[in-house]
């Protein structure tokens, strides 16, 4: 007799608890599993170059550098706190900073990373991530410029850098027709200028302008080009450039993986950073 009130009494147990179960499962519903748009980064943590590497690869290396380059370095709060004595005493002598994006992100390590550079000696400057489909570029330019990004005659300060490539957060061209992006790199760089007397430079690989402005040539008359090419070369370059003013060689560099070249000396590059 006692079996069967065992069986009877365990199947009871078994009922209560799946009921229990239940209606925690009700009040504390599981985590959802995360689905593969969930991969997408966050907002703000855009770098120079984050593109580049998934769109257009790695051809080569370059073979070595020319006498009249001037290496440099570009970072973002994906680096961290930068080891920057050790950068100089590699031979890196600029640099380059995101200071925001949008026009909401500040980049949390900009102090460590811009007033770094400058003690141990180097010329500096403050670069944009833009995103188009956020707002609008004279917008985007004052966050910039409020931000870090603006330009003083110290000659030890660049001018800023408008950061315009493939989107990271969705469709390459930020939802724009090139006629709608040409536009919005316009006032960019018209309310730059506006703001700080100086002409900002224009970071971009020619596989992206050509897609997305249609391979306008309305801005090389004033705008520097740093070219984005991981290759021996800089390539082809977009139109209305004859010439490339700093070129993204490589994201797997010393130290901090982004290394560049400034196409001149390192007295050009002090004549570039007085204006």
């Amino acid at each position: 007799m006692r079996r069967p009130i065992a069986v009877a009494d365990g199947r009871f147990r078994l009922l209560a608890s799946g009921s229990l179960l239940a209606a925690l499962s009700i009040l504390f519903p599981p985590a959802a599993v995360p689905s593969a748009a969930d991969d997408t980064p966050v907002r703000g943590s855009a770098y120079m170059g984050m593109g580049v590497l998934a769109h257009d690869g790695v051809a080569a290396s370059p073979a070595g550098t020319r006498a009249v380059q001037t290496e440099g370095v570009d970072v973002s709060s994906h680096q961290g706190d930068v080891a920057w004595q050790s950068l100089w005493d590699s031979g890196v002598k600029w640099a380059y900073v995101k200071a925001t994006e949008g026009t909401s992100y500040v980049n949390p390590k900009y102090g460590q990373q811009y007033n770094g550079s400058y003690d141990v000696g180097m010329v500096r400057g403050a670069y944009h991530f833009a995103t188009p489909d956020t707002s609008g570029g004279g917008a985007q330019a004052d966050w910039f410029v409020d931000h870090g990004g603006a330009w003083s005659a110290d000659g030890r300060t660049l001018p800023g850098v408008l950061d315009i490539e493939w989107n990271p957060y969705g469709s390459s061209c930020y939802g724009k027709t090139p006629g709608q992006m040409v536009s919005w790199i316009r006032d960019f760089v018209d309310r730059y200028r506006a703001r700080t007397g100086r002409h900002a430079v224009i970071y971009t690989s020619t596989s992206w302008w050509k897609q997305c402005t249609g391979d306008a040539d309305g801005f090389g008359a004033a705008n520097p080009l740093w070219i984005a090419r991981y290759a021996a070369t800089p390539g082809t370059l977009p139109a209305g450039w004859s010439r490339y003013t700093m070129w993204q060689y490589t994201s797997t560099g010393p130290i901090v993986g982004d290394h560049d070249r400034f196409d001149g000396t390192l007295d050009q590059l002090a004549a570039l950073a007085r204006g």
